[in-house]
């Protein structure tokens, strides 16, 4: 598996997980308020923030026919033209945002969804590419931003195996040197029970690619279950009030919730750890509290060891249970004061 990073962050199943906080239309057309969520992610622990860059002319059509109409869902009955109208981030937002999470000291890429935002998003020197879901199929879309060399990240929600695998190779072939690739389910909100989380480690050993997981669900289960099984990347929308009424506010993590987000992936990703059978750190105090075999009556030297006169019992500091057969019927060597650890020492060859 190739090597991925972003902003020099290595990314992978040897690293801490990489958290992406989707700012998305929550900034409910206020630039203030998206500040302050690139402020929110930095200070609850996000590796980066990111946009989405479309206007509603570059992602759709303003059209009422009955195939432009949502049927279902969150934005039942609105058109794709307005709800986009209203979703979108403004182009002019783009420079003074990436110029914040500048200063502010985290990353923030975007979502092109067509040709020009990621034209424009070369003129900000975006340091990665995602490319949503829904696009996924735009095979010239993917070839175009693969073309610049950034890193880049696909999501593959409704994408079939067949889609997948068409979408990796068309960014490979155009450029992409370093690609993750991201299970999804593009349901909003999605149910835990859609989320087939064991597709992530057939992704990972079919595509050998970096592999994440783009969560739509309401709690972090999922996304923390997610790094068990090998994600590196989580990308989770997040708002302010998922109460305020704006298009993906009902889904999307409150700041406690991003702030658990990152503290519990990382305690997963940590619990992890190596193959190792030996004690661990936080074991070897306690090894001496282990049964093993003890003298529980008097002896003299020379009285044979016999059922009645020892005893696997706590603390550890005799010979291990397992030698007790092997030592009855032995001679001790010494008088022998009964709770005293059994050891080879006392006992005849």
């Amino acid at each position: 598996m190739s090597a991925f990073k972003i902003n020099g962050r290595n990314i992978g199943q040897s690293h801490p997980p990489y958290i992406i906080a989707e700012l998305s239309a929550n900034h409910d057309g206020s630039i203030e308020k998206a500040k302050l969520l690139i402020e929110t992610a930095k200070n609850a622990g996000a590796d980066a923030i990111k946009l989405q860059t479309y206007k509603p002319d570059t992602i759709t059509l303003n059209c009422n026919k009955p195939e432009f109409v949502i049927k279902g869902g969150l934005w039942d009955g609105r058109t794709l033209y307005e709800l986009y109208d209203e979703a979108h981030t403004p182009w002019d937002w783009h420079p003074i945002l990436f110029d914040y999470a500048h200063k502010l000291g985290i990353t923030i890429f975007s979502s092109p969804f067509d040709k020009t935002a990621v034209d424009m998003l070369e003129d900000l020197n975006a340091p990665a590419y995602k490319i949503a879901s829904f696009e996924a199929v735009d095979l010239p879309l993917i070839r175009y931003a693969a073309s610049t060399g950034k890193p880049m990240i696909i999501s593959t929600g409704m994408a079939n195996d067949n889609e997948i695998q068409e979408a990796i190779t068309a960014a490979q072939e155009s450029g992409c040197k370093q690609l993750a690739i991201l299970h999804c389910i593009s349901g909003y909100p999605a149910p835990s029970e859609d989320c087939n989380l064991r597709v992530i480690p057939d992704m990972l050993k079919r595509f050998n690619l970096t592999t994440g997981l783009s969560d739509h669900t309401i709690s972090n289960t999922a996304a923390v279950s997610s790094i068990v099984l090998g994600a590196s990347i989580i990308e989770k929308h997040f708002t302010l009030d998922r109460n305020a009424g704006g298009p993906d506010d009902s889904f999307s993590l409150e700041p406690q919730d991003l702030t658990n987000l990152c503290n519990e992936t990382l305690t997963a990703w940590k619990s992890l750890g190596t193959v190792d059978y030996g004690l661990k750190s936080s074991e070897r105090s306690n090894a001496a509290y282990r049964r093993s075999l003890y003298f529980i009556k008097d002896l003299n030297e020379g009285d044979i060891i016999t059922e009645d006169s020892v005893k696997s019992i706590r603390p550890g500091y005799g010979l291990a249970p397992k030698y007790l057969d092997k030592i009855l019927g032995k001679k001790v060597t010494k008088p022998i004061e009964k709770n005293t650890a059994v050891l080879l020492t006392d006992i005849s060859e």
